[in-house]
């Protein structure tokens, strides 16, 4: 199912999603200063929503466990993040789309960046909070792994075409640059333009990866005819046409190769 995004809301609907998302943040503010006045396991369900100001029924319906409470967004981040990938042109490269999904996940942290470095020093404190985070950002994993590997099919791999590999690897490194990003970010106590960091982190991704992936492919799924590419001059005869053949869409590495080839020289 595609995302398309609504021209309008009813008021209604506005009114009723902004009251849970008070709620929400209301919830999570509690918990996170209850769990570092009087230690999360001394913290009961009931505290926070008390602190909250609301009923312990209100507290599970919006969320499932303690831990959870501490982390409002991610849920309605992950919504976010899949209209990103829903919601992309078609000739964007599928790697540049998850480095835009996953800078919608940076913004949320960057949202509140006090509330994101206290949110930080509590989980290294505990472990439950921490393994709960850890299956969050699993998620986000998992997505955009899928969305890569739609683009490049394993079942569509043919000879020297590494795609599903590379979708595989890339999508890991993307949330692990965002990982190292955010993490440097938050220990620096939330101070600089962590979105600049990030598209630096991303062109270090793309020259690694985004160059490769998609070569032994057209947009259609095809291998690309090869192309002649004319060299002039060989060892043996000055002035004499040699042809090597290369892919339209081959890196310069690669167009190298092929030269060299020709001349004799690989």
């Amino acid at each position: 199912m595609r995302y398309v995004p609504s021209m309008s809301q009813p008021r209604t609907s506005t009114r009723t999603t902004a009251q849970r998302h008070r709620v929400r943040q209301d919830l999570a503010t509690a918990a996170m200063r209850l769990f570092t006045t009087q230690g999360y396991e001394a913290t009961t369900v009931d505290e926070i929503a008390g602190a909250a100001g609301v009923a312990r029924r209100t507290f599970f319906r919006h969320f499932r466990s303690k831990e959870e409470a501490i982390f409002p967004d991610h849920d309605d981040t992950l919504v976010r993040v899949q209209a990103v990938l829903d919601s992309a042109e078609p000739g964007e490269h599928p790697l540049d789309t998850v480095c835009r999904g996953i800078t919608e996940v940076l913004r949320m942290y960057a949202e509140s960046p006090e509330v994101s470095v206290e949110r930080y020093r509590l989980t290294r404190s505990v472990p439950a909070l921490r393994e709960h985070e850890i299956a969050s950002v699993a998620r986000y994993d998992r997505l955009f792994t899928r969305y890569l590997l739609g683009h490049f099919d394993e079942a569509a791999h043919q000879p020297g075409d590494d795609d599903p590999l590379l979708a595989e690897v890339a999508a890991s490194a993307v949330v692990a640059a965002h990982n190292h990003v955010l993490r440097r970010w938050l220990r620096a106590g939330g101070k600089g333009d962590v979105e600049a960091q990030l598209n630096r982190a991303f062109d270090v991704i793309r020259k690694t990866f985004g160059t490769g992936m998609g070569i032994g492919r057209s947009a259609r799924g095809q291998v690309p005819a090869p192309v002649p590419v004319p060299v002039e001059g060989t060892a043996e005869s000055e002035g004499e046409v040699v042809v090597a053949v290369a892919r339209t869409d081959a890196s310069p590495a690669e167009v190298l190769r092929a030269v060299e080839k020709a001349l004799g020289r690989g």
